[in-house]
């Protein structure tokens, strides 16, 4: 009898071990997974404003989505009808290069910065800039959106 309880408490052992040791690694792939979709939503914005998508980037916003920009504050709505051509018209005229993009998950919250460059002409102007990106994003149901982006 006290042999199958050794085994027994032997095959107890291992499966919490098991669970234990699998947790760790459950969550780290979870979060390189987070990560990854995150940086997609990101990238994905980026690529329509270069493309001229208006409506894809607009997707990707939040409906109470805030984007911060040169001292100023928009709603969706707001960046929609005023800035967004504006920028989709610089972003096609100009080339950025962007350095390493950080992203940040905390549970059903992210945060994603950058910094990059910028060269180019627009409307005979000569474009050579530094700038930074803050994007902050939220799971949904749908995956994950950006809730506000501040750029400086």
């Amino acid at each position: 009898m006290t042999r199958f309880f050794s085994r027994r408490l032997d095959a107890t052992v291992l499966f919490a071990a098991v669970l234990l040791l699998g947790a760790p690694q459950d969550a780290a792939t979870q979060e390189a997974s987070d990560e990854t979709a995150v940086a997609a939503v990101v990238a994905g914005f980026h690529s329509a404003l270069n493309e001229g998508r208006a409506d894809d980037a607009l997707a990707l916003l939040a409906d109470d989505a805030v984007i911060l920009e040169g001292g100023g504050q928009e709603t969706k709505a707001e960046y929609a009808s005023h800035h967004l051509e504006a920028d989709i018209a610089f972003a096609t005229a100009v080339d950025r290069v962007r350095g390493d993009l950080t992203v940040v998950v905390q549970g059903d919250v992210a945060w994603a910065m950058s910094t990059s460059r910028t060269t180019g002409e627009v409307r005979g102007r000569e474009i050579d800039s530094r700038g930074g990106e803050l994007m902050v994003l939220s799971r949904t149901p749908d995956g994950w959106i950006i809730r506000s982006i501040s750029w400086s």
